[in-house]
């Protein structure tokens, strides 16, 4: 059955594979970059693909809140419903650190814009859909001052590690309230240095196969494996579900995440 399915981040690496093997497969792909003429190039590309799998393009920065809205707005006006939603998009090194909204800009795109995406398509997803949310092996404890924008951080690995705990407890938290009653909500590692353009870019080596994380991030939007996988992290270095970082299944912890989130979108949207 086609499935009408977003990818953030599909303009390279593994979002691109993903939308790649998907519209080969027959869906409805809705890409997003931030680069219109790599989207358009894009877009084209899928396109001519020997499939029979749809294709529409969305430009938006997701390091800008009000880049977001209008993003959920645009798709909410040319859908009323959205099979599956993958949170791929994410930065590892940037030469500007800190948004324009004062935020530090791997928490902006890797955590608080895919938390207020989903918030606002949740909507269009039915029971039946699925929300993957991308996560990594890298994983260290939340400075809830550094997401709130109060106070900056310099390491690159440790602001991206601290970005990709924080949306495997919202994932984790948003998966647990919606059981039942809402969306399959999954937290994924695709695997360790694959080769997409943040790990040549952040680690200067070429990475593995891109297509083990597309592969997985397939499987955790359409497969059975993951139908009751709400509010779980799967480890695709390990190839199977696991304990994410002890953060993450501490309630208390995860509520504080979710309230600095809120209260970030309170001020910035």
């Amino acid at each position: 059955m086609k499935k009408v399915i977003l990818i953030t981040g599909s303009t390279d690496g593994i979002g691109l594979e993903t939308a790649r093997l998907l519209v080969e497969q027959g869906h409805y792909v809705l890409l997003h970059g931030r680069n219109s003429m790599k989207l358009d190039e894009v877009k084209e590309k899928l396109l001519s693909l020997p499939g029979i799998g749809q294709v529409e393009s969305y430009l938006a920065d997701l390091s800008k809140m009000s880049d977001v809205e209008s993003l959920a707005s645009e798709i909410e006006q040319k859908h009323n419903k959205l099979d599956v939603l993958i949170n791929n998009a994410g930065i590892f090194r940037t030469a500007e650190t800190v948004t324009d909204q004062g935020l530090d800009a791997r928490f902006a795109v890797n955590t608080i814009a895919p938390y207020l995406l989903t918030q606002r398509l949740l909507p269009l997803i039915d029971a039946s859909g699925r929300i993957v949310n991308l996560s990594s092996a890298a994983q260290s404890p939340v400075n809830l001052d550094v997401l709130r924008g109060n106070t900056q951080i310099s390491d690159d690995f440790a602001a991206y590690a601290q970005s990709k705990l924080a949306i495997t407890m919202w994932s984790r938290s948003l998966g647990l309230s919606l059981e039942g009653k809402g969306p399959s909500v999954v937290a994924v590692n695709p695997g360790s240095l694959l080769g997409s353009k943040m790990v040549k870019e952040g680690f200067g080596v070429d990475g593995g196969d891109i297509r083990i994380g597309a592969d997985i991030l397939i499987r955790a939007a359409l497969s059975d494996e993951f139908e009751s996988a709400n509010g779980k992290y799967f480890d695709n270095d390990a190839k199977q579900f696991a304990a994410p970082h002890a953060d993450a299944l501490d309630d208390k912890k995860s509520a504080e995440v979710v309230q600095a989130i809120e209260a970030v979108l309170a001020k910035k949207t």
